[in-house]
């Protein structure tokens, strides 16, 4: 079975910084290869979804995985659909980020 993947605006967001922070410190060219390249792994868990990490205690059905030691790529998994909630580079505290953002959409639905 191929699942979708799709990227939530979060996600997106943040591949757009990570190649701004690349391309001002580094090259565009650089920073188009890198972040395509990450677009590319993540497009490649349509094929086997449940790798990486599961990460129940961050946030029920998140998945953690990692491109080149240096990036974190945050996913869950549903019947056909990979989305990418997050792409954190350098260490950015990823735990805390998800738990916020979780905690922001639980207290909008109420």
């Amino acid at each position: 079975m191929s699942y979708r993947v799709i990227f939530t605006p979060e996600a997106e967001e943040q591949l757009t910084s990570l190649y701004r922070y690349i391309a001002e410190a580094a090259s565009p060219d650089i920073a188009a290869r890198y972040t395509e390249a990450i677009v590319s792994y993540c497009e490649s868990l349509c094929s086997s979804p449940h790798r990486g990490t599961m990460r129940d205690d961050i946030r029920l059905g998140l998945r953690i995985t990692n491109y080149k030691k240096r990036t974190v790529i945050a996913f869950a998994v549903d019947t056909e659909t990979v989305s990418i909630i997050g792409v954190f580079y350098g260490g950015q505290n990823y735990e805390t980020i998800i738990q916020e953002d979780d905690s922001d959409a639980e207290s909008t639905e109420h």
